[in-house]
């Protein structure tokens, strides 16, 4: 008797992790002018030197950690090759939502052997955490590159970015050095940090664009290639999902998606060929679903000025006033048991960093004479979309 899952014939896949989220690929398309930057940048670690600090802007689906990965992998083996280069070593960390203290104890326990003491979750200060993170870099050695992805969303930057880079000059470091390589979706994020973090700073910024349809078929003819058997992708499937991706937001992840799901829904229907049909017929649900991980992706405060925003264009059918948003918000975050924000200022830079990620539109109000300036809001997506999805979200158990 055969089996529930005997009668499967994988007939269009050659090699499906390909289109894959977690896929890092061996060779990074289109971003050939970030990774030059990116290799001068860190260029001084292979001559033993202290690198310079980096940070990459960007919005989700450009590359950023993908090309992240790939230039760390070929900085890590230049170095083993030299003899002029101290050990390198890299440690990843998401800061969303962190505080500095567990972002500081992760750095620490990623260095300590397993057989050691793991330094604990509660109980010292940061200052406790710091010193012991720098005790483990002077045992281990090297360089250390400490990669803060999604750093805009950390609770407290500023202490943190301030430390690091004068780590040597204050002698808590003698013969590590530390690199900083910090990845964001917010441009407007340094604009947040204190004058004498950016001072100490001094990093090289990188910023990403986002793809246009022509890069995207780059991009997708060669995950194609190796993700399916000869002649199962038609020239037609890719230049819908880069089409598709490309009048979005650019983002090559969403435009490996909609093929990803085109390739799943043409083998559910048993045919040979992917086609811009199946890219049609799948394109909507999949979008659903990039739209609701980006708005995963932002603060709780966001989401609700976000949410708050596309209910008051549902009920009144117009755009809004930062007021008129605020107004709306608390009533919104009171709904979610959520502590509201109390200042203006914090809506409007919220709302502006919708408007930078592409979620809102914003327009100048003319005041008159002496009125000052004034903007109005409007989200840039369907509404009732968006409203649907950060009720699925806020149902979501944790």
């Amino acid at each position: 008797m055969m089996g529930l899952f005997g009668d499967l014939d994988d007939t269009i896949y050659q090699d499906k992790d390909v289109l894959k989220e977690d896929y890092q690929p061996d060779e990074i398309l289109e971003r050939e002018a970030e990774i030059e930057e990116y290799k001068h940048a860190l260029s001084d670690a292979v001559f033993g030197r202290t690198p310079d600090n980096v940070f990459l802007f960007g919005k989700a689906g450009v590359g950023k950690t993908a090309v992240t990965n790939y230039v760390l992998t070929e900085l890590q083996a230049e170095v083993d090759q030299r003899d002029t280069a101290d050990d390198v070593h890299i440690s990843r960390v998401n800061c969303n939502n962190e505080s500095v203290y567990s972002i500081v104890r992760t750095l620490t326990n990623n260095l300590i052997p397993p057989s050691g003491d793991r330094f604990p979750a509660k109980g010292p200060s940061k200052a406790d955490a710091f010193e012991r993170l720098y005790r483990e870099m002077e045992r281990v050695g090297g360089t250390h590159f400490f990669v803060f992805d999604e750093i805009d969303h950390l609770s407290d930057p500023d202490s943190l970015l301030y430390e690091f880079p004068r780590a040597r000059a204050n002698s808590y470091l003698e013969d590590a050095r530390v690199g900083i390589i910090g990845i964001s979706n917010n441009y407007t994020f340094r604009n947040t940090l204190s004058s004498k973090v950016k001072s100490t700073l001094m990093e090289q910024e990188i910023s990403f664009s986002t793809y246009d349809a022509t890069e995207l078929s780059t991009i997708l003819e060669h995950r194609a290639e190796r993700a399916f058997v000869d002649g199962a992708c038609d020239p037609s499937a890719i230049q819908a999902c880069a089409a598709f991706a490309a009048k979005d937001d650019g983002s090559a992840r969403q435009a490996i998606d909609l093929l990803l799901g085109a390739g799943d829904n043409a083998e559910k229907n048993g045919d040979g060929l992917v086609t811009a049909d199946h890219v049609e017929a799948i394109h909507e649900s999949v979008s659903r679903g990039q739209l609701k991980d980006k708005i995963a992706d932002q603060t709780m405060h966001c989401q609700l000025v976000l949410e708050a925003l596309a209910l008051h264009q549902r009920d009144t059918g117009d755009t809004a006033r930062t007021k008129q948003v605020m107004n709306r918000y608390q009533s919104v975050a009171r709904d979610h048991n959520v502590d509201p924000l109390t200042t203006l200022e914090s809506i409007r830079g919220h709302l502006d960093d919708l408007n930078m990620l592409g979620f809102l539109l914003r327009t100048e109000e003319n005041r008159g004479q002496g009125g000052g300036r004034s903007y109005r809001w409007e989200v840039d997506m369907d509404i009732e979309t968006v409203i649907d999805v950060r009720e699925s979200i806020d149902s979501t158990p944790t």
